[in-house]
C-alpha cells in the first residue's frame, strides 16, 4: 500500500506523543495491519474505528515503571484465581466496531479466551477485553482518553480504570453509567469482574 501525497493538515494530526495517519483506498486489511505492527515493533500502533492509524512513541521511564507495577499486581492476583488471562500494553485487541487498541493492562475471562482459535491467539485478539486500564502519561490528558474508555464500554468491556498520576484520581467506567472518581488513597475494587481484587493506587504510584 502506498500513501498518497496530501496536505499535512488534512491527513496527519500530530500531538506531543502520537501521530494519526489516514490511509487511502480503505486502509489496511486486518492481516496487513498486523504485519505493519510487526515490522514496526519499536512503536506502539493502534487503529481507530475510522481506520486511521495511531502511532505512539515509546514511553518514558516513569510511565514504564508505573505500567510494570500495575501489570505485576494483576498477574499475581490472576495466578491465584486462575479466572482469566492478563495482557500488557503490547497486546492489540480488535473491538467489534473495527478499532484495534492496546490498553495498558487488559484482562479476558478464560471462557472468552478459550473460545478463540490458536491462530486468533497469535494475532490481534478479536474481542474487547472484560477489563481494561489506561494510564495517563505526559502525551495525553485524562480528558483526551475518556472517549476511548467510553468506546471500550460500548464494545463490550465491563469495567475500566483511567488512572491519572497527575491529578491522583482514577476514573472508574462501567457500561451505561457515569464515570466514578476514586482518589489514589482509596481502595479500588474489581467487583464481580475481578473477584476479590483490590488495590490502592497510592501504594504503587
Amino acid at each position: 500500500m502506498v500513501l498518497t501525497a496530501v496536505k499535512k493538515e488534512e491527513k496527519i494530526k500530530q500531538d506531543v506523543g502520537y501521530l494519526t495517519l489516514m490511509l487511502p483506498n480503505g486502509g489496511f486489511t486486518d492481516d496487513q495491519f498486523f504485519e505493519f505492527c510487526q515490522i514496526n515493533d519499536n512503536l506502539r500502533i493502534e487503529r481507530n474505528a475510522k481506520g486511521q492509524i495511531i502511532i505512539m512513541s515509546l514511553t518514558g521511564g516513569t510511565t514504564g515503571i508505573r505500567n510494570a507495577e500495575l501489570v505485576t499486581d494483576f498477574v499475581i492476583w490472576n495466578r491465584k484465581k486462575k479466572q482469566g488471562r492478563v495482557f500488557d500494553s503490547s497486546t492489540g485487541f480488535k473491538l467489534p466496531n473495527g478499532a484495534t487498541y492496546s490498553p495498558d493492562v487488559a484482562w479476558v475471562s478464560n471462557e472468552r479466551w478459550e473460545s478463540l482459535t490458536e491462530t486468533q491467539h497469535e494475532k490481534h485478539v478479536p474481542l474487547c477485553p472484560n477489563f481494561v486500564v489506561e494510564l495517563v502519561s505526559s502525551s495525553q490528558s485524562a480528558e483526551e482518553l475518556k472517549p476511548k474508555m467510553q468506546e471500550y464500554m460500548e464494545n463490550g468491556c465491563e469495567l475500566g480504570w483511567l488512572i491519572d498520576p497527575y491529578s491522583k484520581i482514577t476514573q472508574v467506567f462501567r457500561p451505561k453509567m457515569d464515570a466514578e472518581k476514586v482518589p489514589f488513597d482509596q481502595l479500588l475494587y474489581g467487583g464481580q469482574i475481578l473477584k476479590n481484587f483490590k488495590i490502592k493506587i497510592s501504594d504503587i504510584i
